[in-house]
């Protein structure tokens, strides 16, 4: 969830860091500190609130320093104020430490600190833990990345640290276990450490993910030293990074947010670049040719994610059910290992995720690879721990999203998804030639006909306009679509701070219909391909009872049209590809309702874009 940054090398360290903290607050944003080293020790600044705050406390600072860590926050121990801010100082004020993670054994530690008059200040594990590691490094004699190795072997939890001392300078320790880590190495061998590559493209593309339960001592100069907690020695295999600063810039947008939205086009385009050929009427998923018999003769695939990507699975369960005809389950990451689930050698497990490090997730993969079950990953970022934790997986290239609520991300999942349902059901001759090469051909025109899609911006700001001070939306959509409407609901929910709820449509009179008057919008998708005629008894129904609709419909819908307040229309197209479609407007719609009511749209409250603790 939080998001650390480090740098040791020949150059000043704050602008690297400060710069970094800012590619990072996405990651949370509730406080914000820097530690730098200096030639009388570590000094530390760290406040409440936003990097920006912080940029505004240190200004008038002697910031001079070559090495240096920071820290921007999203509270799991502890409020969120200034003293529970990190970074972190050790009681002798010589070690500070910046942390992403969860210690969840804290308070046996504390204990231990607690007997040897160890003072603590804030309500935070990360104090801790940087006090315990001391404890260890004082008790034992050694340096502090044989101290850290010693004091991890008896942490429980979940970690991403960097750390640094007084009495080493220019050295930093780094060490993770269940949250990410990566160290950039500079053409003079200077170190930026990162909870994501973010920070790290605009000093180096040369990286190192740090793997699981691996320490690392990074000095300007030398070659970096990688050793597990058991203290084998690990060779780093480098890798470069395949982002530009492009990327990672607003481009002219007000918001990170809206030009994800506008990058959808280019985002499914690249998730299916190299993989369809419409020419050849072929899908081809080199990631996990190895194991497609696996796949075709598995029982049953179950997928988990969370949030965003559990909507794209149950997307995904639809088209891999209609189209290859293997039995389909979809299960929230957050609840799969704690009901003691039926998992087979048999079974194919995907997990998907953004950021390939969602903890949730990645605990439920695990879980299913000690049962023996096929792993398979679909994320968005390369060497990420769900890439490494799976037997093979699918990247779906959406590049880097910085908006904390998903919106490229799910179009992406779900293009690759379809993708892989139209593989498996060609290869089992589960669909009829035509509708295959059908498919393939309109697949390949999806990123123009969400370009299309994306002109009816104009139209959906004005019915914000409307709307914007509801209280409370419901969101209605059948079969295939009913997934878009619980995407469009969170999407609201997430960034405007306003209730909605999505639900089957055909489940409306089973309860929510109590709720139906002219203070409740209803959001319907309400395209003709697909329950066309159940949808619209739905629409009459919300309409007897003075309900105001907004319809999402086909190009050209009559019927809906006269029945709807408000219509938004979308291209025709197969069945399977309306989600793609629908989506996009109300993306557009949460966004400008949280625009005009003064939303912070990228960094909503209390949220955090890389959920790593569970």
């Amino acid at each position: 969830m939080c998001g650390i940054v480090g740098y040791t090398g020949d150059r000043e360290a704050f602008p690297i860091l400060i710069n970094g903290l800012k590619k990072l607050e996405y990651r949370g944003y509730d406080s914000a500190g820097i530690a730098l080293e200096k030639e009388d020790g570590i000094v530390v600044y760290k406040t409440e609130g936003k990097v920006s705050r912080l940029e505004e406390m240190v200004k008038d600072k002697d910031l001079s320093s070559r090495t240096g860590i920071a820290h921007t926050r999203w509270a799991t121990h502890g409020v969120p104020n200034a003293v529970n801010a990190h970074p972190h100082l050790s009681a002798s004020g010589k070690l500070a430490i910046v942390h992403n993670g969860i210690i969840e054994n804290y308070q046996v530690l504390k204990e231990a600190l607690e007997q040897d008059g160890i003072p603590l200040k804030s309500e935070t594990d990360t104090e801790i833990l940087v006090n315990f590691i001391e404890k260890i490094k004082n008790e034992t004699g050694k340096n502090l990345f044989e101290a850290t190795q010693l004091a991890l072997k008896r942490v429980v939890g979940a970690y991403a640290i960097v750390l640094m001392d007084a009495d080493a300078p220019g050295r930093l320790v780094v060490a993770r276990k269940g949250s990410p880590l990566v160290i950039g190495l500079g053409k003079n061998k200077d170190y930026i450490v990162a909870s994501d590559a973010s920070p790290i493209i605009a000093q180096t593309k040369t990286v190192y993910y740090l793997d699981e339960d691996e320490v690392g001592l990074l000095e300007p100069g030398k070659e970096m030293i990688i050793k597990t907690l058991d203290n084998k020695k690990v060779n780093p295999r480098l890798t470069e990074l395949d982002m530009t600063i492009e990327e990672l810039e607003k481009g002219g947008f007000e918001y990170f947010m809206l030009k994800e939205i506008y990058e959808q086009p280019k985002s499914v385009y690249d998730s299916m670049r190299g993989r369809i050929h419409p020419g050849k009427k072929i899908i081809r998923l080199g990631g996990i040719e190895p194991y497609e018999n696996h796949i075709l003769e598995a029982d049953r695939i179950i997928m988990v994610g969370c949030g965003t990507s559990w909507h794209a699975g149950l997307v995904g369960e639809y088209m891999i059910e209609e189209l290859a005809r293997i039995p389909v389950e979809v299960e929230y990451g957050s609840e799969f290992r704690y009901r003691n689930p039926v998992i087979r050698p048999r079974d194919v497990v995907i997990g998907i995720s953004q950021s390939g490090e969602t903890a949730d997730t990645l605990a439920a993969l695990k879980l299913a690879k000690e049962k023996g079950a096929l792993l398979l990953g679909i994320c968005n970022v390369v060497g990420s721990s769900i890439a490494r934790e799976t037997h093979a997986g699918i990247y779906t290239h959406a590049g880097p999203e910085i908006g904390v609520a998903s919106t490229k991300a799910f179009t992406a999942q779900v293009t690759v998804l379809l993708l892989l349902a139209l593989r498996l059901g060609y290869l089992k001759g589960t669909i009829p030639r035509e509708r295959y090469e059908a498919l393939i051909e309109e697949l390949a025109k999806a990123p123009d006909l969400i370009e299309k899609v994306l002109q009816t911006d104009l139209q959906v700001q004005q019915i914000a306009r409307h709307y914007k001070d509801m209280k409370n939306f419901l969101y209605l959509g059948r079969g295939i679509n009913f997934p878009v409407a619980l995407e469009g609901a969170l999407k609201l929910k997430e960034i405007s701070y306003i209730h909605a709820e999505g639900y089957p449509a055909a489940e409306m009179k089973h309860g929510p219909i109590a709720l139906i008057d002219e203070n409740m919008p209803v959001v319907v998708i309400a395209t003709k391909k697909g329950n066309y005629d159940k949808i619209v008894s739905n629409i009459r129904e919300i309409k007897a009872r003075n309900g105001r609709i907004i319809a999402i419909v086909t190009e050209g819908d009559k019927q809906v049209a006269a029945l709807a307040d408000h219509t938004i229309e979308i291209p025709e197209a197969d069945e399977m590809l309306s989600p793609l479609l629908a989506t996009i407007p109300l993306q557009l719609l949460a966004y400008h309702i949280a625009v005009m009511l003064g939303r912070d749209v990228d960094k909503p409250r209390n949220l955090a874009k890389s959920v790593t603790v569970e």
